[in-house]
């Protein structure tokens, strides 16, 4: 299914020319990630997706397995394939990772305007969040819906919906799957290779035994 890009009174072309925040611990990074990157560039006519790792976020405190500098290098890594893709370092040592004060540094910096990426299941809570008032003000939303999803957008949030994007993966999953030593995993390679040489999320028994195993998709065995 070819991902859509839909608002009420179908108003996408609004955010031509945005730069998208897109946060998270990206622990680690994973193809659903790029994946919705990549859609949310290509449906709203972004500039650019803004990748921000989060050093200390509020709402997954103690969550992180990585250290930032790792979770940072991975989405580096990740964001070289596409052009589109720029990574921050704003939010490091900030404790917490607030949005808001992110927001208003990048505005600040006149790399508005704005957009913010985000899940449907994220997006629900948004309410619960540091000055959300103030959020909702500054920027425009991106929410990723899927099927069974719901969220009552604050009066006043500007909402546009990505739809017909399958993501069943999980950062937790992925973590889980290197510890067992399992190879077959949804990262690009240039990440499994950072993974195993940096001995994340994984016994230092199995770290080598990994950074031999991992098919190369760009390879000419293809």
């Amino acid at each position: 299914m070819i991902p859509a890009a839909s608002e009420p009174g179908g108003r996408a072309a609004t955010l031509k020319g945005h730069t998208a925040i897109f946060g998270g611990t990206f622990d680690p990074i994973h193809e659903a990630h790029l994946a919705m990157a990549r859609a949310a560039a290509d449906g709203f006519a972004l500039r650019r997706v803004l990748f921000v790792p989060a050093s200390n976020p509020p709402h997954k405190s103690g969550i992180a397995m990585a250290s930032w500098e790792d979770r940072v290098r991975m989405v580096e890594l990740a964001c070289a394939v596409d052009p589109r893709f720029e990574v921050s370092r704003i939010e490091e040592n900030a404790n917490p990772s607030y949005s808001i004060l992110t927001i208003e540094r990048l505005l600040a910096a006149e790399s508005g305007p704005l957009a913010f990426l985000i899940g449907a299941d994220a997006f629900a809570e948004i309410r619960t969040w540091y000055r959300w008032q103030d959020v909702i003000r500054l920027v425009d939303f991106i929410v990723v819906t899927r099927p069974g999803s719901s969220y009552d957008a604050p009066h006043g949030a500007r909402v546009q919906e990505l739809s017909g994007l399958d993501l069943p993966v999980s950062s937790s999953e992925i973590r889980e799957e290197i510890t067992l030593g399992r190879t077959d995993v949804p990262v690009p390679d240039s990440v499994f290779r950072y993974i195993s040489e940096n001995r994340l999320y994984q016994s230092s028994m199995r770290a080598h035994s990994l950074s031999s195993e991992k098919p190369d998709k760009n390879s000419s065995g293809r």
